[in-house]
């Protein structure tokens, strides 16, 4: 029987996690509230197209 390895789920987590409340986003992430609490039911394209838009998010 071959061993499933389940392939990490790409995430912008830093581990510093607290809310901007001004920008509403993480100020170690930059995800909002609602795409953090989505994150593990999204597919790897969710969130990757939700990755490429934190840089920008950044420069706030």
């Amino acid at each position: 029987m071959a061993c499933r390895i389940k392939p990490e789920v790409s995430t912008p987590c830093i581990n510093i996690c607290r809310m901007d409340e001004q920008n509403r986003f993480c100020i170690g992430c930059f995800r909002t509230l609602e795409e953090l609490k989505r994150w593990s039911s999204m597919s790897e394209d969710q969130r990757l197209e939700i990755m490429a838009q934190l840089e920008a998010r950044a420069g706030v």
